[in-house]
């Protein structure tokens, strides 16, 4: 006797482009990490038909991934929040200490210049402690910035006067 095999499930639709998601990305301490995180991040923002905030995004997001992989002893999580018109990205790790921001660094210097650029690039940014360490190892950080949908222009850009 055979069963009759379930209905296949509806495929839901795609989400309105103002309606609000959410992915997370849990990356290893490996080099190869800040990679897979801006492929990913490529791969989410093409889906969402967000390509104009791809490069800032790729660029910022990759020198948090970056700096996790480097100075954070375990693993690092990328998170990509919409609410529209602002994209959200998170960059949590095991790391207990902040960069400190400090003079630009020489321009043949091949670091130095992470908070710089996310001052520079990000509408909004900011960071904060996860907590003291726990039972469970140390508890870490998060760093994220905001970049807005055609907001304008930048912060700290005076507008051109008309002539």
């Amino acid at each position: 006797m055979h069963s009759n095999p379930l209905p296949p499930r509806p495929t839901p639709a795609p989400l309105p482009f103002t309606a609000p998601w959410e992915y997370e990305l849990a990356i290893p301490r490996d080099p190869r990490g800040p990679g897979i995180a801006r492929a990913t991040l490529r791969a989410v923002l093409g889906a969402h038909e967000l390509h104009e905030l791809m490069d800032r995004a790729e660029v910022l997001t990759s020198e948090l991934a970056t700096n996790s992989v480097r100075y954070a002893d375990g693993p690092a999580t990328v998170r990509l929040c919409w609410t529209h018109p602002v994209l959200r990205i998170s960059v949590a790790d095991t790391g207990p200490d902040f960069a400190v921001p400090s003079a630009p660094p020489h321009a043949e210097a091949g670091q130095g210049r992470g908070l710089l650029i996310l001052g520079l690039i990000a509408h909004r940014w900011g960071r904060f402690p996860l907590g003291p360490p726990g039972p469970f190892g140390a508890a870490g950080k998060v760093t994220w910035f905001e970049l807005v949908l055609d907001p304008g222009p930048p912060p700290g850009c005076v507008p051109a006067l008309a002539a």
